[in-house]
C-alpha cells in the first residue's frame, strides 16, 4: 500500500531538485494531495507537468492502489 513517504520519495527520485509536500487528507493511503515545485517543469505546460508526475504512479493508479493524486505543479519562478 502506498503512503506519504513512498509517494514523496518516488517524486524526488524523478525530480531531485524538487520541493515536495504530500499529504493523505482522507487517511486512506489511496488519495494524496501533492505539491511539487521543480525547475524541470519550466518548459512544460501544466497538463504535461501533471502527466509527468502521474506517470510515476501508473501501476498503482491502474490497479487502484492509488485512487487519486490531487496535484499542484509549479516552477520556482511561480512562487
Amino acid at each position: 500500500m502506498a503512503d506519504v513517504a513512498t509517494v514523496r520519495a518516488r517524486i524526488l527520485a524523478a525530480f531531485p531538485d524538487a520541493k515536495v509536500e504530500v499529504s493523505d487528507p482522507r487517511g486512506t493511503s489511496s488519495y494524496f494531495d501533492v505539491y511539487v515545485v521543480s525547475a524541470a517543469f519550466a518548459p512544460m505546460p501544466r497538463v504535461r507537468r501533471h502527466q509527468a508526475v502521474m506517470a510515476l504512479f501508473a501501476d498503482e493508479l491502474r490497479t487502484g492502489e492509488i485512487h487519486a493524486l490531487a496535484l499542484q505543479t509549479l516552477t520556482p519562478d511561480a512562487l
